[in-house]
C-alpha cells in the first residue's frame, strides 16, 4: 500500500464500530496524530489499543501548528489528522495545514469514513440529487434567512446545536410558511432519531423535552405557490383531459423543476 506524508482520517460520529480497518492501521502506523481534543481522541485510541502520540490541532492554534507539522514531516515522520468525530475539514479544522502541505510538496490523502451529513442524507427521501451543504448556521435570524435564501432552489443541509434547534425551526416556520424539514440527532447511536415533517409539527415534537445530541438537518427545497401558479394554463389543459390531481402532480414534476407534493397541495387548495 502506498505511503503518504499526511493522512486525513475520519473517526466515528457515535458508534465506535463504524471506524474502518484501514483507519485503525493508519493511526497505529503514523508517528503523530493531530487532534482537536486529545481527551476525546484518547478514548478512541484506548479502545483500539493505539499508542500513537497526539498533538492538539484546533481552530484556535491552527496557524501556529503549521510550522511544527512541516518540520515533523521534513524529518521523514508521518502525521494523521482526526477531528473529535466525523471527517476532518467538514466544519472542522484542517484546511490551513492541507493548503500548506500541498504548497510545500508533501503528499496528502484522505480516507473514506463517517460523516454526519452523508449518513443523514442517505436516509432522507429526496426528489433530486442536488443539495447544498452550509455547515453550522450563523447566529442571527437575518443571517440564517440570508443563508437559506441563497440556496432555496436546492435541498439545504445544515448543522445545529440542541439548544438552538427550536429557534431555528421557528425562523424557518415564520419565513417559509411551515416548510418541510428533516432533522437527525444521535446518528449511529442507540437513541438515533431521524424525522421529516412540517416545521409546525417538528416544533411541537421537540418542545416535549430536552433535546440531546448533535443536530443535522435539511430544509427541503422551497417551492412557493406563486411559482406553481405559473403553470395554471397547463393545469387547466390537463384537467380538461380528465387527468387527476395526482397525475397532474407527477406530470408537472417530470417536465418542470417543481416538487410533485407541492403541486398536489396547490391543486388541493386551489380550484382551477
Amino acid at each position: 500500500m502506498r505511503e503518504f506524508d499526511f493522512y486525513i482520517v475520519p473517526t466515528p460520529i457515535g458508534n465506535l464500530g463504524d471506524i474502518t480497518q484501514r483507519a485503525i492501521e493508519v493511526l497505529k502506523s503514523v508517528d503523530i496524530i493531530a487532534c482537536e481534543d486529545s481527551r476525546n481522541t484518547q478514548k478512541l485510541l484506548n479502545h483500539f489499543n493505539i499508542g500513537t502520540k497526539c498533538i492538539s490541532y484546533h481552530k484556535f492554534n491552527e496557524k501556529e501548528r503549521v510550522n511544527l507539522f512541516l518540520n515533523i514531516l521534513k524529518e521523514g515522520q508521518k502525521i494523521a489528522l482526526v477531528s473529535d468525530a466525523g471527517t476532518p475539514l467538514f466544519c472542522d479544522p484542517g484546511s490551513v495545514i492541507v493548503k500548506e502541505l500541498k504548497q510545500n510538496g508533501f503528499s496528502v490523502t484522505s480516507l473514506p469514513g463517517a460523516n454526519a451529513a452523508v449518513t443523514f442524507l442517505s436516509q432522507i427521501p429526496r426528489d433530486n440529487e442536488d443539495f447544498a451543504f452550509i455547515g453550522f448556521l450563523p447566529k442571527s435570524k437575518s443571517q440564517i434567512i440570508e443563508k437559506f435564501d441563497e440556496y432555496k432552489n436546492s435541498d439545504v443541509i445544515f448543522y445545529d446545536s440542541p439548544n438552538r434547534l427550536l429557534s431555528t425551526l421557528k425562523v424557518l416556520n415564520d419565513e417559509y410558511k411551515n416548510p418541510t424539514v428533516s432533522i437527525g440527532r444521535e446518528l449511529t447511536k442507540v437513541f438515533e432519531e431521524v424525522i421529516t415533517d412540517c416545521t409546525e409539527n417538528l416544533i411541537k415534537h421537540f418542545s416535549k423535552g430536552e433535546i440531546k445530541g448533535e443536530i443535522v438537518g435539511m430544509l427541503h427545497k422551497i417551492q412557493t405557490h406563486d411559482t406553481i401558479s405559473n403553470y395554471d394554463d397547463k393545469i387547466k389543459k390537463l384537467k380538461q383531459k380528465k387527468y387527476s390531481d395526482k397525475d397532474i402532480s407527477v406530470i408537472l414534476s417530470s417536465l418542470f423543476d417543481v416538487n410533485k407534493n407541492e403541486v398536489y397541495g396547490y391543486l388541493q387548495n386551489n380550484k382551477i
